[in-house]
């Protein structure tokens, strides 16, 4: 047994004790005597939501399928263990060997969402290994980022080493082979460095020298060697069946956000929501091939014990073999006491059909996110969901027995008046009373539950509404005030229920999501001035932020509240995503003249992911 980290005195003191003491089912240790490269992977959250990250446990497979390679997880201690491990100088450590990272010879960190930079900067600060890249030594490990919010890299550049652009499955093997033989002849951090900013999709930030205009906006952003590629290029996999994916996954010992097996079935989208960066970057839409999910489907509930399953990705129904893998799934496994769970399904006849197979229809609640209120908008933003289309979901699914209906949208997109505003509650409305029309007295389970939430937009780098404004949180509170009192006013109030985001988390996830490097020394002073698990409401504290921006001299209107000009150099212009700017601009133009760009299934609109010579844009080219 390996020694625990931390005391049995410490493991007494603290909430959830299991999240730190490692050995969990599946769970991989190795020799570190036998190994070449020993890899942090580091979640900056607390242990139940990183257990639930698919990207992490397909790295953390894919690496120690390597001979030579050991990769051990972290994640963020809960505010209790963090402030023992700060007063005791405890090093953070990893959960296979409890050994302390600093040891390590990398650290990745995968940045998933905007709200969790901080927890990255928790990590290296407990881990012992220098916040800021340029005062890190030859003894320190390389600290390495990845994930979706990797697509601006920018805010976070000064923490990081080297960041990996794109899907983890490829360039890993030829990173870490670089590595093993620039060690073995004795080269410094800096030349490996420069030579790894060679490999297909890492960027190393300290290679690259940003000017600015007199207006705060970027003037160059340039390598500072002739031999540094210029722009990074996003890595994908074309064949995703031949892909690695585990097949024993790690079981934690606690309850995790998602305690299921997660068949992936395919990456990427063919919709092409204005608003959606994911749709953009992970384009273009390639799929698993059913026979091999399901095997996968019984390997993985073999080798977990897990009771559910879940289907992963951006639009499930778009998905060509859904059906035959359902009904698969529902044939196979429900008899045996496994939950079929289906997220991002249309509602159409054929997902309700399943719904009532795989759910109890007096608990489970149907989910539609028309985004907008009125046609006007949802054309806007390129949903393509009508009113029609929606209502009649919903009048399939008050026959079928459902009676709760979740509605999600966003206020403060772009173009967005007053009328898309009132819209929200006048759709609910509309909803409540099909279902009073639809389902006969005798026959109603209570009366009908709609339940509506609205986010506020966030503009995100390589969507066609990078360009966009946002507001105030006061302005943002105004629209959800009119939301509400549209909401007191309908004609069935009483089935309708309403809630809305915070505004000044929306506000900081702009400055954050769209920011250049000037951002970084806020960052360090919100850090410095505790803040941790900013994703959280009970720990987010928005005046610690406006503090450090105004000690820093940043102005944040500048990057919240301004449109930015069409030929304005972004931070992450640097980035070849596959999608093209001039796409992107082509698509601004579009939701200005409310028009919709059909889906890449109907035809192609030349977004220039074609140049990936696979997926979707060759489906019905043999």
């Amino acid at each position: 047994m390996t020694k625990l980290a931390l005391s049995d005195e410490i493991l007494m003191k603290i909430d959830k004790p299991a999240r730190y003491i490692g050995n969990e089912l599946n769970s991989i240790k190795k020799d570190k005597e036998k190994v070449a490269i020993r890899f942090a992977m580091c979640f900056p959250d607390v242990y139940e939501i990183g257990m639930s990250h698919l990207g992490v446990q397909i790295l953390y497979d894919m690496f120690n399928k390597m001979e030579d390679v050991w990769c051990e997880r972290v994640y963020s201690p809960w505010p209790d263990l963090h402030k023992i491990m700060k007063e005791e100088h405890i090093p953070l450590f990893g959960l296979e060997s409890q050994e302390p990272i600093k040891n390590l010879d990398f650290i990745g960190l995968t940045l998933n969402y905007e709200m969790c930079y901080t927890n990255v900067l928790q990590i290296l600060d407990l881990g012992q290994i220098p916040l800021l890249a340029k005062d890190r030594t030859e003894d320190d490990p390389l600290v390495i980022g990845g994930g979706c919010c990797t697509y601006n890299p920018e805010p976070m550049a000064d923490f990081f080493d080297l960041f990996y652009m794109g899907e983890g499955e490829i360039s890993f093997y030829e990173l870490f082979d670089l590595y093993k033989k620039m060690r073995a002849e004795g080269k410094t951090r800096h030349e490996f460095l420069h030579e790894a900013s060679k490999v297909p999709g890492i960027y190393v930030p300290s290679l690259y020298e940003v000017t600015y205009k007199e207006d705060g906006t970027i003037a160059s952003f340039e390598p500072i060697y002739e031999d540094v590629p210029k722009t990074i290029q996003k890595q994908i996999v074309l064949n995703m069946t031949e892909a690695v994916y585990p097949e024993k996954p790690v079981v934690p010992f606690i309850k995790a956000t998602q305690d299921r097996v997660v068949l992936e079935i395919q990456r990427g989208c063919i919709r092409g929501c204005r608003f959606c960066q994911a749709g953009m970057v992970y384009r273009p839409v390639r799929e698993k091939n059913v026979e091999h999910l399901k095997e996968l489907a019984y390997k993985m509930l073999k080798s977990t014990g897990h009771e559910e399953i879940s289907l992963s990705s951006l639009s499930s129904s778009d998905y060509s073999e859904l059906e035959e893998l359902v009904n698969f799934l529902i044939d196979e496994f429900k008899g045996k006491g496994v939950n079929i769970s289906l997220p991002s399904l249309r509602i159409d006849a054929f997902s309700l059909d399943v719904m009532s197979k795989v759910q109890d229809i007096k608990k489970s609640s149907l989910t539609f996110a028309p985004e907008a209120g009125s046609q006007r908008l949802r054309d806007v933003i390129n949903k393509g969901l009508t009113e029609e289309v929606i209502l009649n979901g919903s009048r399939l699914a008050f026959e079928g027995g459902w009676n709760k209906v979740k509605l999600y949208f966003m206020l403060g997109l772009p173009t967005e008046t007053e009328e898309d505003m009132k819209a929200i509650p006048q759709l609910a409305n509309e909803i409540a009373a099909l279902y009073y029309d639809t389902v006969p007295k005798e026959k109603r389970n209570g009366k009908c539950q709609i339940t509506i939430s609205t986010s506020f937009f966030v503009p995100k780098p390589f969507t066609p509404f990078q360009w966009a404004r946002m507001y105030t949180p006061g302005d943002y509170l105004a629209r959800a005030r009119v939301v509400n009192e549209g909401v007191h006013a309908q004609l069935n109030h009483k089935s309708i229920k309403y809630n809305w985001h915070e505004a000044d988390v929306t506000v900081l996830e702009g400055i954050l999501a769209r920011g250049d490097r000037k951002i970084g020394q806020a960052l360090l002073k919100v850090y410095e001035k505790g803040g941790i698990f900013d994703a959280w409401s009970e720990y987010f504290d928005y005046q610690r932020w406006v503090d450090a921006f105004a000690e820093c001299g940043i102005d944040t209107d500048f990057y919240t509240m301004r449109e930015r000009d069409l030929d304005e150099i972004f931070p992450w212009d640097f980035i070849d995503t596959g999608v093209s700017k001039e796409f992107l601009k082509r698509e601004w133009k579009n939701a200005h003249d409310e028009k919709v760009t059909p889906n890449c299934r109907m035809k192609c609109s030349g977004c220039g992911a074609m140049k990936f010579g696979g997926g979707v844009c060759f489906e019905n080219k043999n």
